[in-house]
């Protein structure tokens, strides 16, 4: 996993998978966006105005919850 942090657009991308994919786009809300790979399985997490987010800490452990997260079809079944 890597987290990686943009100051000047405050924005945060959370990326779970390496490698390079073709992903689909679910906006689940107006700040987040989850990205998923051909299989359906989630590559990263973009979370903007991250800062209301993730708040200014140094963390040991970052713990990520996804609550009632429904996966897409990315095949088009």
């Amino acid at each position: 996993m890597k987290i990686i942090y943009d100051p000047k657009v405050d924005a945060a991308y959370i990326r779970l998978k390496d490698g390079d994919f073709q992903v689909i786009t679910q906006r689940i809300s107006e700040d987040i966006a989850i990205n998923y790979a051909p299989d359906g399985s989630v590559v990263g997490i973009e979370i903007l105005d991250a800062k209301r987010y993730l708040r200014k800490r140094k963390y040991k452990k970052l713990h990520l919850e996804l609550v009632n997260l429904q996966p897409i079809s990315v095949t088009g079944k």
